[in-house]
């Protein structure tokens, strides 16, 4: 049988000025800039309470996030995108993730299909079952589609987000997997491209997450090579703790690993 999930309660500081938030099954974070909030991926629907008194602990609200930035269209990921864009955010994703956005989270195994059934990894690590049906929990299949957001396709820098972050495409988990680096500060948010857990295999420490969803394996490895040539110092993942270091070390670690 799946073993429990335990869940972070708080919001927690990872960096001066960023806070992750979500819980032990999946991150999102919380930027502050000089210019204003940013919101890094949008964590699941069940998340929107741990946001709003968050925000609130510091006498702000939802209507103060200008930008979400999201890495890819999983509904782990894409959760309060709809509430924030209805608060005046502004949602920024991959163009080749946009359809997914639009469709509804549904969507998101027929616009990427991964390259395996998730039936073996639960046959394999019965545990692996709590990471679903955690989703399930909260809201990530029942979220509604989220139309108007903005797209880019190469490396771009999204006009108008705080922070001026740089927008680097990383495909392969999905076709429009992005990183955001913010190079003033030494951040570089992973979303799925590079993970420090995988909850379906169970493997903790930097690698790339499992067939079961990933769209393209290949694409996913020569990503790491992008990763590995950017000025970060803190990986910020989706999954699993922030990792301090050279973004070389992460990548070669997770080509060590392989992809399960």
């Amino acid at each position: 049988m799946p073993q429990p999930t335990r869940h972070a309660p708080a919001a927690r500081e990872v960096a001066p000025g960023v806070h992750r938030l979500g819980d032990d099954v999946v991150g999102f974070f919380l930027v502050e800039c000089a210019d204003g909030l940013v919101l890094v991926d949008a964590g699941l629907p069940g998340h929107l309470r741990q946001l709003e008194t968050h925000l609130a602990d510091t006498g702000r609200s939802t209507r103060d996030i200008s930008a979400v930035l999201l890495t890819h269209a999983h509904p782990d990921h894409t959760g309060l995108a709809g509430p924030l864009t209805r608060a005046g955010a502004t949602v920024w994703i991959h163009r080749a993730d946009a359809a997914t956005l639009a469709d509804g989270p549904r969507s998101a195994m027929r616009h990427a299909r991964p390259e395996r059934s998730l039936l073996p990894y639960l046959l394999r690590r019965p545990a692996a079952l709590g990471t679903p049906l955690h989703m399930a929990r909260k809201g990530a299949f029942t979220a509604k589609p989220v139309p108007g957001v903005r797209t880019f396709d190469d490396d771009a820098r999204p006009t108008g987000v705080p922070g001026s972050p740089l927008a680097v495409p990383l495909p392969g988990h999905t076709p429009g997997s992005t990183g955001y680096l913010f190079a003033d500060r030494g951040l570089l948010f992973t979303g799925d491209a590079l993970v420090t857990h995988d909850g379906l295999t169970g493997h903790t420490g930097p690698t790339l997450v499992c067939r079961a969803f990933t769209h393209d394996g290949a694409a996913s490895h020569a990503s790491l090579d992008r990763i590995a040539a950017l000025p970060a110092t803190l990986l910020l993942p989706g999954h699993g703790e922030p990792l301090a270091g050279a973004p070389g070390d992460a990548a070669e670690l997770a080509r060590r690993t392989g992809l399960r």
